[in-house]
């Protein structure tokens, strides 16, 4: 029986620059001390955080970097870990980068993005022949030009690939990016048709399915939570429909079963930067997809995934493995709602 994941997609170098706070148009702001490069985007913060949790998983990265010094980066990153396969990484054009805007006061970041090698990913980089895993993750969904435009049979070129994807046995997961904007309806949803495992935070479900999750104000709606899951299951997804926010993670299972797991209370000064925070989480949910978990158990493993990635700066230095970081769960959990 084939075992692992393959994660695939966006792979780019995140460009942290810390800044004093966020400024108004035309104002200065400063940026201090601590600019770094860490690898970051979908394949690398997922894939890179499965290996942590589980050093012993098989899997394999799908996606696109350059021959410069950033695509170095993100190979040196890779190679650290020996249960990842790179050969479905091509090597081409210039490497994705995003300058991430942190501010030091609220922890907040702004992404300014730069497609590079992400804009021509699409299904001829995926040797399907020679992928041996269970469980096939996607990310990001609006950020990857050639699979985000039009098909005519499948809506996208996206739907297209998840469709392959399933025919040749594979689960599917994706995971959306974040932006302002009315694209979600039409290059989401002919996603979710092909898609076993959606996980996506709650703005992202909020502009999929037209459910508030988080107002004007800021305030979060959780008695819509479950309304918002159903909706995605109603647009196609066949097996775990998840949705995760700062306060918490809910899911709905292919039976019709609501979870919520609240997410951990943190001390202060305990966040260290929130970048690949989301990811964490999604790395969670897809071990426990992959090794067999019940959907509540995924849900806490992911609380803890993220809750590690915040202990530090960079989106997957803080995590360590299931044992580990499940320990973070006796220390700041609490009871699943």
């Amino acid at each position: 029986m084939k075992k692992g994941i393959c994660c695939a997609g966006n792979i780019l170098v995140d460009i942290t620059y810390p800044i004093e706070t966020w400024p108004r148009q035309s104002e200065l702001t400063h940026i201090t001390e601590g600019i770094c490069h860490t690898t970051g985007g979908a394949v690398c913060n997922t894939v890179v955080d499965l290996a942590r949790l589980d050093p012993t998983l098989h899997l394999v990265a799908s996606g696109a970097v350059g021959y410069d010094p950033e695509g170095e980066l993100v190979m040196e990153e890779f190679g650290k870990y020996k249960n990842i396969d790179l050969s479905m990484i091509r090597r081409t054009g210039r490497t994705s980068f995003t300058a991430v805007m942190s501010n030091n006061q609220t922890k907040e970041r702004t992404f300014f993005q730069y497609a590079g090698a992400n804009a021509q990913y699409d299904e001829t980089y995926i040797d399907w022949d020679k992928l041996e895993v269970n469980l096939f993750h996607i990310g990001y969904i609006l950020l990857l030009p050639a699979l985000d435009r039009e098909d005519p049979e499948y809506g996208t070129a996206m739907a297209r690939l998840l469709h392959e994807a399933q025919k040749r046995g594979f689960k599917t997961s994706i995971d959306v990016v974040s932006e302002a904007g009315d694209r979600f309806r039409r290059l989401v949803t002919p996603a979710l048709r092909y898609t076993d495992y959606c996980i996506i935070n709650e703005l992202e479900a909020q502009q999929t399915t037209g459910v508030v999750l988080r107002d004007d104000a800021g305030t979060l709606h959780p008695e819509n939570m479950e309304t918002a899951l159903r909706a995605l299951f109603d647009l196609g997804v066949s097996t775990w429909a998840v949705i995760h926010c700062p306060e918490m993670g809910c899911a709905l299972d292919a039976a019709g079963t609501f979870h919520r797991v609240p997410s951990l209370t943190l001390p202060k000064g305990y966040i260290q930067g929130t970048v690949g925070a989301g990811d964490a989480f999604c790395s969670g949910i897809l071990y426990g997809a992959e090794t067999g978990m019940e959907l509540d158990a995924a849900l806490k493993l992911a609380a803890c995934t993220a809750a590690a990635s915040l202990s530090r700066p960079g989106a997957s230095d803080g995590v360590g493995t299931v044992e580990e970081v499940m320990k973070l769960y006796e220390q700041y959990g609490g009871n699943a709602e």
